[in-house]
């Protein structure tokens, strides 16, 4: 079941601290295009599923990307999408809608979704995976 606009649009302002909706929107939008290039397949059109419709139509219409980004990449070409942006502030506008997306997603799903993104993606939806293997007692 997707969330709804406003409730999807009010986690993300909440969670980035934004003055204003408008705000949330304009960050989650450009987000949410550049996610899209790196996710594929049946992957892609569940996570949407679970997204407002206006959210799910830009993750299935993604910005082009010749390679998957790295997550530092991704961090940049996000500041470089929003205006006035630096590095900084597009990680934590990053962290404010990827977030939101993590939990409209579900565990499972969440899964699946970091499987297709390079490594380092989980810290940026707010979902740290253990690195395998585990270190040992005593090691």
């Amino acid at each position: 079941m997707s969330m709804r606009r406003e409730s999807f649009l009010a986690h993300v302002e909440e969670r980035g601290e934004y003055e204003t909706r408008e705000e949330a929107d304009r960050v989650a939008r450009v987000v949410l295009a550049l996610l899209g290039a790196h996710l594929v397949g049946t992957v892609r059109a569940e996570l949407a599923a679970r997204l407002p419709e206006t959210y799910a139509l830009i993750l299935l219409n993604p910005l082009q990307a010749a390679e998957p980004l790295s997550p530092e990449r991704f961090v940049c070409a996000t500041a470089a999408w929003i205006e006035g942006a630096t590095e900084k502030t597009a990680l934590w506008d990053i962290g404010a809608v990827l977030s939101t997306v993590a939990a409209a997603a579900g565990d499972v799903l969440m899964r699946e979704v970091l499987l297709q993104l390079p490594p380092g993606y989980d810290l940026l939806f707010g979902h740290p995976q253990p690195t395998w293997p585990a270190p040992t007692a005593g090691a």
